[in-house]
């Protein structure tokens, strides 16, 4: 292709071409010429440019494809806006020559439609120098509609828009003719047509005043029709158009004798309210609001983007002016009674309401100004209950009341809930304050008469515990008191036990949880509910339906809660049922209908709790327990076999009690083994089968499981891409066959707390529940039946499918194919075979019959199913035989569904079977779906063949890429040949792009000219799919970009890439914005000077009119800003591992702009306002502030200023935090070059006028500000991050000093910051977690020597102060608790290890350096609390001691000192984080003292006291159970801290409480410890332990016995010595010298001699005795000891000296004189030696 890099077409060489290469080389010569003529002046454009233009205007009758015809008019406008513009008109009446030419074969269109579309961008680039020629060409273009096809109305459209933009004012003339012609295309039947018809009106707005004059409703109208049987796109596009319109309608000003109309926000949102309300169809919008149309959903989600544009098109600040009424209007939505005419257009209207709110007020405004929000949701939710309140004062309330009110409330609820718990503890503000409290009214609405609005309250008030944890505990004692207050109110009782499930769900979300007497509390109070139902029949219903619903929420709180209640639990479940048949069978005869609904609600309740506890409580479920479970779902499914004749009796309103014991007992059996009920598989199996065959159910209810049975790569021919965009809860209610935009908290009350996000609300309606739970269980259950019963069902099911017709049998159809699809994947995952060959032939019938339904959906579930078949079959003619049938189909069929359904079954085949074992049939599979995808005549055939030719690329591996060459001319002809309005063609294309370039993989980095044509028609294809005006299909060229950069780099243009990002990063369309943010983070790794340096481009080259993608921040600054914006979490995290790797790459070399960056973005909260802030590098222009002020009163009715700059909201907090965390990494990666951490040195190097680098420490100052800043902030989380940054800070910088104060470090100047930083978190009502916190940072910063003054030190020693007098007056259990007692535990033990590491610090500072009498010292300030300091030091050993046990040994009923039984669990991380600091002080403070002291006991009383050898022996051993340990299980600072305490027990004078037992076992700890440690502390630590033992036994009798392994301490005391000698002094063992262990090991640094001496040391003072005997055993020991020595010389003079020997002043040496000497004396110990060394060596 390099011929084709030539200024002019070399026509030759097209000429010899083959007929598929022409176009491709054309393609690539465009691109050339494109990029090409910008770069040459106008000389040498002018003179080439009668050649070119000839030969571009030759090639418009060439049949041009769509992005050809598009480079085609691109390079001409260039050329004529570079060049000479006199050939200009010819071209244009070429151009409209070719347009008027009524030739309608389908051969001339390609040139018809590259004429308009070179016309439309000739007119938009040039403007007004193409004259008045514009009158003619508009007029024929517009006469060229009447015959025209949808490709041909789509590209007059956008050539109408592109005149109309091009000429501006200047051609107003045809903007009537325009207008007209394009609001008729507005209702076209294409919908590529509609869309680039709204775009032309969109255009047409600012420059024609008549439009926004006159004609205003009936654009408003028009769109709205334009909604009605629309897709995505099209309701995208005409809201944009919608909201534009009524944007503009707001600028409109009165004018002197002008008849049009002014609108007002209040007109405005009307025209909008007017299509959102009624939803139907008519020629205005008064017809609207006046007709009887049926609701049409379409039109709904369509106004509800209109809205969500509108609010976005006016701003932020806009919305924050007008909150009160936009939020008024928006929620009184859902009060007229057109919204909400049946149960479920009343949810899909909530929905589209919940999401206008949502999207505005969480998207657009910053947390003040959501705070706002919340306080006027909150009047509104106080004013709908005046109105309740009021109506409840008459007899009878009207029924119309309570639903307008119930709808606005539940709108209302569910935002503020939303609101709140985004702001998290931020919204402490909304529950403090009295007159902006928003609990009130909340909790107000928990006695409305609405069950919905009382579970919306329900709702509220968990989100507000989620953000809030510590109102959890005093909401739910509050609603626990209503209810006791108030149990003679039906809609109270059910109010208030709502907010008690909902906030009991809500305690997992709360890491600090809540007492645990509280459940104990809720689920004694429930059962009192339910042995006081029976009193009243009244109030019978409510109060079972509240007992179970509590006591399935406490479930939720764990097996630590519920297992002391397991006993009352069974038995309560077990009295719901009969207990016999008999009874049973007695129930049945006597009865009524309210009877029946008592016993089958509470039937219903009992299962939903039993639901609970089987997947909350699985630690429970053992055999015994299940077994008794089992007892009560028996007699529950015999009910269920009796039920139609129960309802047949008694009614038919028995039925949604039916249906909830079957969706409650269908749960159960999910959640239980399947083993444990086998015996009832038979009767079950009938019951399930009945259930989603719809056997007894006259509605067409379909599962909502379908779509994600079916493969997630599936998405792209079922649509499931909507799921992927940021409109996906309002458009999952448009989706066919799909529930799943019905939820609601109505339908199922558990879901308050069951469910496991908090965003989304709402179980789907209870009959798709029931099947969806039964289609589950029957998956599960199906591979574990005998094939006569699989073949039976399978058969059963065909029967089914037969005898249904219509709708009936398509939902039959689905529910099945979900339940076979289950069971195949289940069969699939458990290594099931599906059955004998008769049951893989009716499955194989069954499937094969569905290959051809009318119905994508079944399509694409039949094609699934028959791939997972294969996973179940090991038969490889089975295989083969469906194959082969799949190709006869396809030889044969010509229908489209036959065609597309085998197409499919053949790419999941391959996709399932895999590349190896299909490769037999490969070559068959792509010649065939090569040929289907060149059928341009069915764009919908050629959809399913890409798709599945994609999946057999992806699958084939390298047995595929025989066909890679094939395939790829494939997608390259038809990118260049397909038109851009079938996007879905587009899409598939992409897909299969992908799995070329994956198939190709490192290939594609070689240099052969085959390799070279593949890697550049995979480039010409991305550059294609980028320049496509469809979102998904600009997305999958990216990730075909980003594939291509990872296997040939350097093949990928950064330079054009980078900015094409960055650009997409403001997409409204979230799969580009994701696709964008994952390619960064790709190309971050590697690449990230060259993506900063590109995207500073685009700021550079933007323009002051232009809205800048890229401010002078830089990409970083952008990527900051999309977290505030982005919602999904996957968008969310790839952004953040982006700066990660932006940060880590680049934070070395550019420091001052990144701790810019982060210090700004932390900082911005103190400094900005919420709404009407400072972006970090843009400022917000005032020049009209006075204009504005003196027209207030027109104020409301402004949009969007003409010269207004956009507005940039302060970080929210999740921003903030994450700011944190890269400045903590900032600091880390700061930390290996000395310049930052040494302020003389960054002076000095700052000082160089050639040095431009910046260094850490010179920002001290602003690192401590913005440590301050988050430690004292109203959010919790971002004080954590604030407290870890500053002990970092501490930790890294309180040893640099300061150059210009020797003797001084340069944090003392922060020290008032740090302990103002610190104060807040000491507070009453801080949380627990923050407090622990803020003690660590105070032990930091007490230890760290920066305070040199005690008064300095005394502001933060008053602190740990205030907490211990704190920890000392609650005791435990003497306080109201408002979090978990674990949390008071953590709290507790972070301020007595804080104590300890202080105290330990003390010490260690008076051993150093004594203090001077009559001088205070920190030691003095720990003094007066030691002795209470180390009774509670001593209780936390000992629950440590406690808590390491074994499950099998039973704690004490009243558990620990700072632990419950019920907390055992969850403190053993806390307790092993602190225990090691108060050993090593426990252990300090009674070798001071003295074992024998009596500690104080002013504070928990309850502590036992213990003797004076207990507790030597509970620190010792806690200590030696640490150095027992596995290497793993402590680390190596905990092991230095324990020989420490076990050295400072060893010297405290207790030689008699050391038995020889314990010798011993000290011995071989430290033996071990030898072997297993590398760590040079611990093993110089261990000697020095090593050596205070043998001076505590060196006078003892009884360790001085025969050298016998095992029992011998002067044995295990050598065999510690010369293991250290082994390890330290190689040379004796050459095996280890020559190890990689050692190698690589700190022990080949570590100073021999040094190690020697201590060992030397030790020989010396081996215990003697004072026997004889024992003295010249010793002796003996110590001799063989010294002779392994001396023979490898590593003993020096001075350690000869030590041992006792001198050497020979004679003509012996000292060496030889040893040798003598020892073999004289030590001959009868040479078998010591020998075992010795056999042991060692």
């Amino acid at each position: 292709m390099e011929l084709a890099h030539n200024l002019t077409l070399n026509e030759e060489v097209v000429k010899g071409l083959p007929d598929h290469k022409k176009d491709i080389f054309i393609f690539e010569w465009l691109q050339f010429l494109e990029k090409v003529l910008t770069a040459l002046n106008r000389a040498d454009v002018k003179e080439r440019q009668k050649t070119l233009t000839n030969q571009l205007t030759a090639l418009l009758t060439k049949s041009p494809g769509p992005p050809t015809r598009c480079l085609i008019a691109e390079c001409l406008a260039t050329l004529f806006s570079i060049g000479d513009t006199s050939p200009l008109f010819s071209t244009i009446d070429i151009c409209n020559d070719i347009i008027k030419n009524r030739d309608d074969s389908p051969s001339y269109l390609p040139n018809r439609l590259a004429a308009i579309t070179t016309i439309g961008v000739l007119y938009e680039k040039l403007g007004r120098m193409v004259g008045r020629s514009y009158e003619e060409t508009v007029s024929l273009l517009i006469r060229s509609l009447k015959n025209a096809e949808s490709q041909g109305r789509y590209e007059v459209m956008k050539t109408l828009q592109r005149i109309v933009t091009g000429l501006g004012s200047a051609g107003k003339n045809v903007h009537k003719e325009i207008y007209k012609s394009a609001l008729k295309h507005l209702v076209d039947s294409n919908m590529s047509v509609r869309s680039s018809a709204s775009k032309c009106v969109k255009a047409l707005i600012p420059e024609s005043q008549a439009i926004l004059h006159t004609d205003v409703e009936t654009i408003v109208s028009t769109c709205i029709r334009a909604f009605d049987s629309s897709n995505y796109d099209v309701r995208c596009h005409v809201a944009q158009l919608l909201a534009y319109l009524l944007a503009e309608c707001l600028k409109v000003k009165s004018r002197t004798g002008s008849k049009a109309k002014i609108y007002d926000v209040k007109e405005v949102l009307g025209l909008l309210a007017s299509g959102f309300v009624k939803a139907g169809k008519g020629s205005s919008a008064v017809e609207m609001v006046r007709g009887a149309s049926a609701i049409n959903r379409e039109i709904r989600v369509g106004v509800t983007h209109a809205y969500n544009e509108f609010i976005k098109l006016m701003g932020a600040q806009w919305l924050e002016r007008n909150m009160t009424l936009v939020l008024e209007h928006i929620v009184t939505l859902a009060a007229n009674p057109r919204t909400t005419q049946t149960h479920i257009d009343a949810v899909y209207a909530r929905k589209c309401i919940i999401f206008i709110m949502a999207t505005s007020v969480q998207g657009m405004l910053g947390e003040k100004a959501q705070v706002n929000a919340a306080k006027e949701l909150s009047k509104v939710i106080g004013k709908q209950m005046g109105v309740m309140s009021a109506e409840s004062h008459t007899d009878s309330p009207q029924q119309s009341v309570i639903t307008a009110t119930q709808h606005v409330l539940v709108c209302s609820l569910q935002e503020l809930g939303g609101i709140v718990q985004s702001l998290g503890t931020t919204a402490t503000q909304l529950t403090t304050e009295s007159n902006s409290d928003i609990v009130k009214p909340v909790m107000s609405v928990l006695t409305h008469p609405s069950s919905a609005a009382r579970l919306a309250a329900a709702w509220c008030l968990r989100s507000i515990a989620i953000a809030v944890p510590a109102l959890l505990t005093p909401l739910l004692e509050r609603n626990m008191e209503q209810l006791d207050k108030m149990k003679s109110n039906g809609d109270a009782l059910s109010g208030f036990s709502f907010a008690i499930s909902a906030l009991l769900g809500a305690v997992s979300k709360c890491p600090l949880g809540i007492p645990y007497s509280i459940g104990k509390k809720v689920f004694n109070q429930a059962e009192e509910l339910l042995r006081s139902a029976s009193q009243s029949s009244r109030l019978s219903l409510p109060r079972i339906q509240s007992g179970w619903l509590i006591i399935g929420a406490v479930m939720t709180l764990g097996p630590s809660v519920v297992k002391p209640c397991l006993p009352t639990l069974l038995q309560l479940w077990k009295n719901t049922f009969p207990r016999t048949v008999k009874e049973l069978e007695a129930e049945n005869s006597k009865g009524d209908a309210f009877t029946w609904q008592v016993a089958l609600d509470g039937r219903a309740g009992a299962l939903g709790s039993i639901h609970s506890f089987v997947t909350r409580c699985g630690d429970l479920l053992n055999a015994e327990t299940t077994k008794r479970i089992l007892v009560p779902l028996e007699y529950a499914f015999i009910l269920l076999q009796k039920m139609p004749l129960i309802v047949k009796e008694h009614g038919a309103h028995l039925k949604a009690c039916a249906a909830m014991l079957r969706l409650r007992l269908y749960d159960i059996l999910c959640g239980l083994p399947p083993h444990s009920y086998e015996g009832a598989y038979k009767h079950l199996f009938r019951e399930l089968v009945a259930e989603f065959t719809l056997t007894e159910n006259p509605a067409n209810t379909t599962t909502s499981l379908l779509r994600d049975m079916c493969h997630i790569d599936d998405s792209v021919i079922l649509g499931a891409w909507l799921q992927e965009t940021d409109h996906k809860d309002i458009e999952d209610q448009l989706q066919p066959n799909s529930a799943s935009g019905s939820g609601a908290l109505e339908h199922d009350p558990t879901y308050l707390y069951s469910v496991s996000n908090n965003i989304d609300p709402g179980a789907l309606p209870l009959g798709v529940s029931v099947i969806d739970s039964s289609v589950r269980l029957y998956g599960k259950l199906f591979p574990r039946v005998s094939d006569k019963h699989k073949q039976q069902m399978l058969q059963h099911f065909k029967d089914c499918i037969k005898q249904a017709k219509a709708a009936r049998q398509q939902a039959i159809q689905i529910n099945i194919f979900t339940a076979v699809l289950c069971a195949l994947k289940y069969c699939a995952e458990e290594k099931r075979q599906l059955g004998s060959a008769v049951v893989r032939n009716a499955a194989l019938t069954l499937i094969m019959d569905m290959l051809a339904s009318s119905s994508p959906l079944l399509r694409c579930a039949a094609g699934e199913a028959l791939g997972r078949m294969t996973q179940c079959c090991e038969d490889n003619k089975f295989v083969a035989d469906m194959v082969q049938k799949s190709f006869e189909k396809l030889q044969s069929a010509r229908d489209v569904v036959s065609r597309t359904g085998h197409s499919l079954a053949l790419g999941c085949l391959h996709r399932y079977v895999g590349g190896m074992s299909s490769g037999q049939h490969l070559s068959s599979s792509v010649s065939i779906l090569l040929a289907l995808s060149k059928d341009h005549a069915a764009p919908v055939v050629q959809v399913w063949a890409l798709h599945a030719l994609g999946l057999i690329a992806d699958s084939g591996g390298p047995m595929f890429r025989t066909y890679v060459d094939a395939t790829l001319t494939l997608v390259l002809n038809s990118l260049l040949t397909v038109p851009p309005s079938n996007t879905d063609v587009h899409q598939c294309l992409g897909k299969c792009l992908a799995a070329l370039i994956t198939n190709l993989g490192p290939e594609l980095q070689g240099t052969s000219s085959v390799i070279s044509d593949a890697r550049l028609s995979c480039l010409i294809s991305c550059a294609i799919m980028t320049d496509h005006p469809d979102s998904l299909v600009q997305a999958q060229a990216i990730s075909c970009l980003q594939q291509l950069h990872l296997f040939a780099p350097r093949h990928v243009n950064l330079s054009s890439l980078v900015p094409r990002l960055c650009t997409s990063l403001t997409s409204p369309h979230l799969l580009l914005r994701r696709s964008s943010v994952a390619c960064l983070r790709q190309l971050a790794q590697k690449e990230a000077n060259e993506i900063s340096d590109y995207a500073r481009t685009l700021y550079k080259a933007a323009n002051e009119d232009e809205q800048q993608v890229i401010s002078e921040s830089g990409l970083e600054g952008a990527l900051f800003g999309l977290l505030d914006r982005e919602s999904d979490s996957q968008l969310k995290k790839d952004v953040k591992d982006t700066l990660m790797s932006m940060l880590q790459s680049l934070a070395g070399a550019n420091l001052s702009h990144w701790f810019q960056l982060v210090r700004n973005v932390l900082s911005a909260a103190t400094d900005l306002a919420s709404g009407d802030g400072k972006d970090l590098s843009t400022t917000i222009e005032d020049e009209d502030e006075d204009e504005e002020n003196e027209e207030d009163d027109d104020e409301q009715f402004k949009g969007v200023k003409e010269k207004e700059v956009k507005s940039h909201l302060a970080p929210k907090w999740p921003t903030r935090v994450f700011a944190v965390t890269c400045m903590m990494k900032l600091m880390q990666e700061c930390k290996d070059n000395r310049a930052h951490l040494d302020l003389a040195l960054a002076r000095e190097l700052k000082a160089k006028k050639d040095n431009g680098q910046d260094y850490l420490v010179l920002h001290l100052s602003e690192l401590v500000r913005v440590a301050f800043i988050a430690a004292t902030s109203d959010s919790d989380k971002l004080r954590l991050g604030g407290l870890e940054l500053l002990q970092d800070v501490i930790k890294t910088y309180s040893t640099v000093s300061e150059p210009e104060f020797p003797d001084h470090v340069v944090l003392e100047q922060y020290q008032a910051q740090v302990s103002a930083a610190l104060r807040p978190a000491f507070a009453v009502d801080t949380p627990s977690d923050v407090t622990a916190a803020a003690c660590e940072v105070c032990s930091t910063w007490i230890r760290s020597g920066v305070a040199r003054d005690l008064n300095d030190l005394r502001r933060v020693h008053q602190l740990l102060s205030f907490s211990l007098e704190k920890l000392k007056s609650d005791g435990r259990a003497n306080k109201q608790l408002i979090y978990s007692e674990m949390a008071g535990a953590m709290e507790k033990l972070a301020v007595l290890r804080a104590w300890a590491e202080v105290y330990i610090e003390a010490v260690s500072r008076e051993q150093k350096k004594p203090t001077p009498s009559g001088t205070e010292s920190l030691l003095d300030l720990v003094n007066p609390e030691l002795r209470s300091l180390a009774r509670l030091w001593i209780a936390i050993l000992r629950d440590h001691a406690l808590l390491s046990l074994s499950q099998e040994h039973q704690l004490p009923a009243e558990g620990g000192t700072f632990f419950t039984a019920e907390t055992r669990d969850a403190v053993k991380s806390h307790y092993r984080s602190v225990w090691s600091a108060c050993l090593h002080a426990a252990s300090l403070y009674l070798k001071q003292e003295g074992f024998g002291i009596r500690l104080n006991t002013d504070s928990l009383g309850s502590i036992a006291e213990l003797s004076e050898t207990d507790r030597f022996h509970l620190l010792l051993g806690v200590a030696m159970e640490a150095l027992c340990s596995r290497t793993s299980a402590q680390s190596d600072d905990t092991i230095i801290t324990c020989l420490k305490s076990v050295y400072t027990l060893l010297t405290s004078k207790r030689e008699s409480v050391v038995s020889p037992a314990i010798s011993r076992e000290i011995l071989a700890v430290l033996h071990r410890l030898m072997l297993t440690r590398d760590n040079s502390n611990i093993r110089t630590l261990s000697i020095n332990v090593l050596e205070q033992l043998v001076n505590t036994c060196r006078d003892s009798t009884t360790c001085c016995d025969d050298v016998t392994p095992g029992s011998s301490f002067v044995f295990s005391c050598l065999e510690v010595c010369l293991s250290i000698i082994v390890r330290h002094i190689p040379a004796i063992n050459s095996n280890l010298v020559t190890s990689s262990v050692y190698q690589t090991s700190s022990l080949k640094y570590t100073n021999q001699q040094e190690m020697t001496q201590a060992v030397c040391a030790v020989l010396v003072h081996q215990p003697t005795g004072n026997d004889t005997g024992s003295l010249r055993r010793a002796q003996c020991h110590r001799a063989v000891a010294f002779s392994l020595l001396s023979e490898r010389s590593y003993l020096s003079n001075a350690n000869l000296t030590l041992l006792g020997y001198q050497h020979n002043q004679g003509g012996v040496s000292g060496q030889q004189h040893r040798r003598r000497r020892l073999s004289r004396r030590h001959q009868g110990s040479a078998y010591i030696r020998n075992s010795l060394q056999t042991r060692l060596f």
